[in-house]
């Protein structure tokens, strides 16, 4: 796949030594990635604006209807995330489940009790993360990036990896490398956190503009091909598309489009 295959890797992390620790330099992390940030932040505002003007406005209303007639409770799930740097914010999603004492400290796992018929489509077709716009807009989130994780998770998952805290020298994303590479949801496993983190570190040594638009394009298909797998009836849709090679002639690259311009 081409995310293995990029070029250009940021030689991160580099240490400086205090007593018997290494601590990762980001002073020389970010000075060589200053104009990434630059292009990555004039892109989250303007996509974002465009996603709250043209598809939230209309979105909320049809979601929170949905979300009211089955379940009991709020419209939205607010939980505190570990964000960029290791700082904590207010990440929103639309709530998936039945309200409970345990959602700040139990992750969800397949198959769990407390998910709604709702919540099930919108976990599956990622719309449960829309209101991440919000977040995004307002400098907490990036588009891309490292998804945020719940404050005992983060915990949980750094004494389990060591140096798993270096992902958060990106701001979370609404999506990911890893999860276009299909880690979602719950995990459960050393292999599932170890996988999911090594696809962060990845992302985080090799960030570009270039990656972050290949990785909105896939998600975007991933979304879209499921809600018509939905539709007709096929949970494999996404995958019958890629076996019939209708998957790359239909999803182009902003680079690919500009190219031809």
């Amino acid at each position: 796949m081409f995310f293995e295959n990029q070029q250009r890797v940021v030689n991160y992390p580099r240490y400086r030594r205090k007593g018997n620790f290494k601590i990762p330099n980001n002073r020389k992390f970010f000075n060589i990635q200053r104009n990434f940030f630059l292009y990555k932040r004039i892109f989250d505002i303007v996509f974002s604006s465009l996603v709250i003007l043209m598809f939230l406005s209309w979105m909320i209303p049809l979601i929170s209807l949905a979300i009211l007639l089955t379940s009991r409770g709020p419209v939205f799930f607010v939980q505190r995330r570990i964000g960029f740097l290791n700082k904590s914010f207010y990440c929103y999603k639309f709530r998936t489940m039945k309200v409970n004492q345990l959602s700040d400290t139990l992750a969800a796992t397949e198959n769990d009790s407390r998910i709604t018929l709702v919540g099930k489509f919108l976990r599956r077709s990622n719309l449960d993360e829309i209101p991440q716009f919000l977040n995004v807009f307002l400098g907490h989130m990036s588009i891309v990036g490292p998804r945020p994780h719940m404050l005992s998770d983060c915990s949980k998952f750094s004494k389990v990896i060591e140096g798993y805290k270096f992902r958060n020298l990106m701001k979370p994303g609404i999506t990911g490398l890893a999860q276009v590479k299909g880690f979602r949801g719950p995990a459960e496993t050393f292999d599932q956190i170890f996988h999911r983190y090594q696809y962060d570190a990845f992302y985080v040594r090799n960030a570009n503009f270039w990656l972050d638009i290949r990785i909105v394009r896939q998600t975007a298909a991933q979304t879209v091909f499921y809600i018509l797998g939905k539709l007709v009836g096929k949970e494999d849709f996404h995958d019958d598309v890629r076996r019939m090679k209708i998957y790359r002639k239909i999803t182009f690259t902003f680079k690919q489009l500009l190219s031809r311009a």
